[in-house]
């Protein structure tokens, strides 16, 4: 019964990790993209 708990926890911490590091590269993206945006309009 532990076993399947600690597999479904880690399963679970894998897939938010995963998301997160997705979730941080479009965050950087972004911020790149109003970074040119701000330099052409200057």
């Amino acid at each position: 019964m532990i076993k399947k708990i600690l597999l479904a926890f880690g399963i679970t911490t894998m897939a938010l990790t995963a998301t997160a590091c997705n979730t941080v590269r479009g965050v950087g993206q972004d911020i790149e993209s109003v970074g040119d945006a701000g330099d052409e309009v200057i």
